[in-house]
């Protein structure tokens, strides 16, 4: 704990496990079975509870409530439940995220490299990935996934058991009540399909080939009038492969609430 700073108001349990360099604000509360990385920044009156772990560089500003219990009435307060958050994570002011349920793994999993802006919400069970944009308010029900890169506008609610593919983008206040299909700009109440997420993609460096087989592939998935079955058997018929391609028909495949419209 070499460098560790700790404002004298902070109440750190003795069961805590603190890594080097680590900061802690005035009134912060940090308990039993939390685990923080190195160079971690905790600002003031945040609360770390439940069986949580946190990496390397994260920086918690005031009021983040981590790893606190589900919100979820089967919940019984079982102990053996988690919370594990990967490393440069920025969350800022009074964002939530609950540990995980024994129906949904026992598991609230987080990535790296994520903004999480403020009052935003994950609860349990989510798996968010690495490089994900949470706007101001945004919050995810239970169950919800996050892939690569995703953005999620503020003020939008997502629906439990959505999944939100890679480098897929939602605006502000919308409804999200079916599976947002990867590299997609999505919006509306409920949200909609509007087209393919080209700023994303060029911001990925995604090459012009495969930003034009993904265009392609959309028109057929979603402007052709075609079934979904049917929509995939062409594009895999007539788009040029490629990894990004291959991962939506692998998306469109795998959708168990149904793709966005």
């Amino acid at each position: 704990m070499e460098s560790t700073k700790i404002h004298k108001t902070a109440v750190i349990h003795p069961g805590a496990n603190l890594g080097s360099n680590v900061e802690i604000g005035p009134y912060s509360v940090i308990g039993s079975h939390v685990t923080v990385g190195e160079n971690v920044r905790i600002g003031s009156h945040c609360v770390f509870d439940g069986r949580t772990t946190i990496g390397n560089n994260c920086q918690f500003f005031t009021g983040a409530v981590i790893g606190s219990a589900p919100q979820d009435k089967k919940y019984a307060g079982e102990d053996d439940v988690y919370l594990v958050l990967g490393e440069n994570n920025i969350v800022r002011e009074y964002v939530t995220v609950n540990t995980g349920t024994p129906e949904g793994g026992r598991k609230t999993t987080v990535g790296s490299n994520n903004l999480f802006m403020a009052y935003s919400h994950i609860a349990h069970d989510c798996v968010i990935g690495n490089y994900c944009v949470m706007a101001n308010a945004g919050t995810l029900a239970g169950h919800v996934t996050l892939e690569d890169n995703a953005v999620v506008g503020g003020l939008s609610a997502v629906h439990q058991f959505v999944r939100l593919g890679r480098l897929s983008i939602i605006g502000g206040c919308s409804k999200v009540v079916q599976d947002i299909p990867p590299f997609s700009m999505c919006d509306g109440h409920p949200a909609k399909v509007y087209d393919v997420n080209l700023v994303g993609l060029k911001r990925n460096k995604m090459s012009t080939t495969t930003v034009k087989a993904l265009k392609h592939a959309f028109k057929i998935l979603f402007h052709s009038g075609l079934s979904k079955t049917h929509a995939i058997a062409k594009i895999e018929q007539e788009v040029e492969s490629c990894p990004e391609v291959e991962h939506l028909i692998f998306f469109a495949k795998t959708t168990k609430r149904g793709l966005c419209s």
